[in-house]
This record gives structure tokens, sequence and C-alpha cells, in this order.
């Protein structure tokens, strides 16, 4: 059907674009590493987030300066690297709640008028 595969195409941008919202909030709660982020946004949010999407999501957040890293060792087993929100991540973050916020109350009204 037409609209499975526009439904196909569409929830993956959707998912990305939020994703990086996730992320952000769930940092600011607390440092974390790959693993314990992705199945933190599964357990919350019943979405999946692959290695393959996490990770570069996690870097490209690095590179523009709203997260930072820092390898920890455990007691047992290996390294980790963990992730950290910064001031401009927390500045950032701010300003996407208000934005998701309009933008949430806009298209539920339109959900629920139609």
């Amino acid at each position: 059907m037409l609209s499975d595969q526009i439904i196909d195409r569409w929830l993956p941008q959707f998912r990305k674009g939020l994703l990086e919202f996730i992320i952000l909030l769930k940092l600011k709660q607390n440092m974390s590493y790959g693993y314990e982020i992705a199945s933190e946004i599964k357990n919350l949010t019943s979405i999946e987030v692959a290695e393959g999407t996490l990770y570069p999501l996690l870097n490209r957040l690095k590179r523009d300066g709203l997260v930072q890293t820092e390898w920890k060792t455990a007691e047992v087993g290996t390294p980790r690297k963990y992730y950290q929100i910064t001031d401009a991540g927390i500045e950032t973050l701010d300003k996407m709640k208000v934005i998701w916020t309009n933008t949430h109350s806009s298209v539920l009204k339109m959900v629920m008028q139609s």
C-alpha cells in the first residue's frame, strides 16, 4: 500500500529529529554511556535505537559542543565512554523544549479536531 510506504519513509526522519531532543533530556538528568542511553530510550519511549544511529548522533552532538565525553573504568569490565550535557547543550535543550511544547500543543489541537 502507498500509505505504508509513506509511513516507512516518514517515521525514520521523525524519530531522528526526536532522538536528539530525547538524548539531551536524558543527559540533563545524568551522564550515561551509549548502551545505557539506548536502553532507557527504548524503555521509556519504545523507540529502538540502533548503534549505527546512536553513536553518529552522539558524535555530532559532541562535535557541536552540546555534549562532552569522559572515559570511566568500572571495577569490573572494560572502560566506558560516558556522555554529559554541556552548558551549550542545556541552552539548546531549553530552546528545544519551548519549540516542542508549542509544536506539540498545536499539533495535538489539530489531531483532536480531525
